[in-house]
């Protein structure tokens, strides 16, 4: 049986509390007091690591919320919301009030040619002269009237109007070839002034060199824009200010 009444030769050490921490602690600068300290930085690094976790998923929560609300906004306002967006690289696309792409899938297309293809011959200056065969899909329900306006972006005088139609019917869903350059439409509307100082269409006319661009835009109104016929591009686009509802465009080219 041992005697514990004698003492013992072994040297008893007080265990550390967490395995690196003995449970004394004498005096700042011991090996104790260092140990604590790298405890306490632990313990920080791991607040820090919770914070930050919180912190992301706090912020992807917030973007699924904001994401969930968007849709149920265009839900429910119906039509009127479109998209925002920039020209496509075939040169065709549905775009309200300014470019891009239509929430309401509202768009145009030239019969006679594809978007961003050569606009055929007959329909420039060189040929016929005459306008290509329009068609568009349903614009939005409030739609009051419509406005249709042909330019050239490339010319060398800067922007060249070359075909202006307002107060379009807003059941109206295309326009034939060859429309007469008459200030009155048939079935609704009328034709302004182009660039040529012509009353309808004037086709492309461009010097010789580099194709340029054609942009037919097509844009549905909230309202009628009364004004004469003759109208120019700039009184058309000035009363149209705060009644576009949606916009869709194709553009041709044509070249010499």
């Amino acid at each position: 049986m041992p005697d514990f009444s004698r003492p013992s030769s072994r040297k008893w050490e007080a265990r550390p509390r967490d395995g690196c921490c003995p449970a004394k602690r004498d005096t700042l600068n011991s090996p104790s007091s260092n140990c604590v300290r790298l405890r306490t930085m632990r313990l920080r690094v791991r607040l820090r690591r919770t914070k930050t976790n919180v912190r992301s998923r706090f912020r992807l929560d917030l973007l699924l919320l904001s994401g969930a609300l968007g849709l149920v906004a265009a839900n429910s306002r119906g039509p009127r919301l479109v998209a925002i967006g920039r020209l496509g690289p075939d040169g065709s696309s549905t775009v309200p009030v300014d470019q891009g792409s239509s929430f309401g899938g509202f768009s145009v297309r030239a019969e006679a040619f594809k978007p961003g293809a050569d606009i055929p011959r007959k329909f420039s200056c060189q040929g016929s002269d005459i306008s290509p065969a329009l068609v568009w899909t349903d614009p939005p329900a409030a739609t009051q009237s419509l406005v249709l306006i042909v330019d050239d972006p490339d010319a060398p005088a800067g922007t060249w109007v070359h075909w202006v139609l307002y107060d379009l019917p807003p059941g109206m869903r295309r326009l034939d070839e060859a429309l007469r350059p008459t200030a009155e439409v048939t079935g609704g509307g009328r034709q302004g002034a182009n660039d040529f100082g012509k009353t309808g269409y004037g086709g492309p006319c461009p010097p010789p060199g580099k194709p340029h661009r054609y942009f037919f835009r097509l844009y549905a109104l909230d309202s009628r824009l009364n004004l004469k016929a003759g109208a120019t591009k700039t009184e058309v686009e000035e009363a149209m200010k705060g009644h576009v509802l949606a916009k869709a465009e194709v553009m041709g080219r044509y070249g010499r």
